[in-house]
């Protein structure tokens, strides 16, 4: 017996799968329902032009349509990638047309952050005027991608990744569905597969739907879908991280406030999702460099030379061994005591410099070199440390308008207690002598 022509049908699962109602939508709720604005707007018949950002898969040219169909207007589809000024213009005499017969038109833009700002500019006069009701599609976040100018003419809606249980309710209804899923294949689904589908589909249910499909295709008529199926139809797991946009900045954010917040756990897995998704280590390397002075400082004087330690023997192995002294690194830095303290020192000793930029050096610290400076004073009094069993003797270094100025105070943890105590011991001999 031959499998059924649905496999032979030009549209795959995903597209007819497509909910053709507010209510078949899966997990947006948080716009959608009863009672949220977005949702409350389509079923009044009543949106404007609008974004959607969030991740692929997740019902953004679903909603456009539903929006489309709620309003009773002629839903157009353009994509960035794709089409350009020229075809923009073609559908805007269109919607022009339709207008004056009294119809409307929703244009669907997708991908619309991949419009340079001139293409976005020429929207403007057709949303304004109400002749297209524009809703924008992007996986980028719009504040860095899009015009002011169209941002303030569209409200910006932000759809969430698919939890696991929505991706599991997206995949039993299209194996379930008779008519536009797979229902008359009569297959047999393994306990778990489904749910490993759903876990491995990060949040994308167009994904999970064209997995699904694929080790349908593989189990045949009356065939079972196992979890081997799914696994070789999900072929290998692609990392969602994007080395040079917002996804990139917000996880290297993630590694460094992990290893800032003492969670080895966190800061090792940030590293291994942006090495997963192709990250040069170099970029993990400068960040964590930086952090051992900004966080942990003097509390602990050795994870600076650690971390440029594992920097340069990343260079000399390469990967993967090079990945060992990142994760050597990586472990130290999150464990270590933290300290704030030379930053603290570096802001109030620039500050200090900016207020006070013409101070004269004491001229008890000058150098000397000719007979003229010293008759002058320069270096008169001056006290050689050394001389001094304790390698210290109290004298002053500042100009006499910052005296008694205090920069760098240490902290309680690590290394820095040790300074602490020194700093204490000193100020003991200055008192003592003054």
């Amino acid at each position: 017996m031959t499998a059924p022509s649905l496999f032979a049908t030009p549209e795959p699962l995903a597209a007819r799968m497509r909910p053709r109602a507010l209510e078949e939508c899966v997990g947006q709720e948080h716009l959608l329902g009863v009672g949220k604005p977005l949702g409350d707007a389509i079923r009044r018949g009543e949106v404007g032009s609008c974004i959607f950002w969030g991740p692929p898969g997740t019902g953004k040219t679903t909603i456009a349509r539903l929006i489309a169909r709620h309003t009773e207007k002629e839903f157009v589809e353009l994509s960035a990638v794709l089409d350009g000024v020229a075809r923009v213009k073609e559908i805007i005499k269109e919607a022009e047309g339709r207008r004056v017969m009294g119809r409307g038109t929703v244009l669907f833009c997708d991908e619309i952050h991949r419009f340079n700002r001139a293409q976005q500019d020429a929207f403007l006069p057709h949303v304004e005027r109400g002749t297209v009701t524009l809703i924008g599609a992007t996986t980028e976040n719009p504040s860095f991608e899009l015009n002011p100018a169209l941002l303030s003419r569209a409200q910006v809606f932000v759809l969430k990744a698919l939890t696991q249980d929505d991706v599991l309710v997206v995949l039993r209804r299209a194996v379930a569905d008779p008519e536009r899923g797979l229902g008359n294949l009569e297959l047999e689904v393994e306990d778990g597969a489904l749910e490993l589908l759903a876990e491995q589909a990060d949040g994308d249910a167009r994904r999970a739907l064209t997995v699904l499909e694929g080790a349908a295709k593989l189990a045949g008529l009356k065939g079972a879908i196992s979890k081997e199926g799914i696994v070789q139809a999900l072929g290998r797991r692609v990392a969602a991280y994007d080395k040079n946009r917002e996804e990139h900045f917000n996880m290297l954010s993630a590694y460094h406030k992990s290893l800032r917040g003492s969670d080895p756990q966190g800061a090792l897995y940030w590293m291994a999702r942006m090495l997963e998704g192709g990250e040069d280590p170099m970029t993990l390397f400068r960040r964590a460099i930086a952090m051992a002075a900004e966080d942990i400082g003097l509390a602990d004087p050795e994870a600076l030379k650690l971390a440029v330690a594992a920097r340069d023997a990343y260079h000399m192995l390469g990967a993967p061994e090079g990945y060992l002294p990142l994760t050597e690194m990586t472990v130290y830095l999150a464990t270590a005591p933290k300290s704030n303290k030379v930053v603290l020192a570096l802001h109030a000793a620039l500050d200090a410099a900016r207020r006070t930029p013409a101070e004269p050096v004491p001229l008890h610290i000058r150098n000397a070199p000719t007979s003229l400076m010293k008759e002058l004073g320069y270096n008169k009094g001056y006290q050689y440390a050394h001389d001094a069993p304790t390698g210290y003797l109290p004298q002053d270094y500042l100009p006499e308008k910052l005296k008694d100025a205090v920069f760098y105070e240490p902290g309680e943890m690590g290394f820095e207690k040790r300074i602490r105590e020194r700093l204490e011991y000193w100020r003991k001999l200055r008192d003592e002598r003054s």
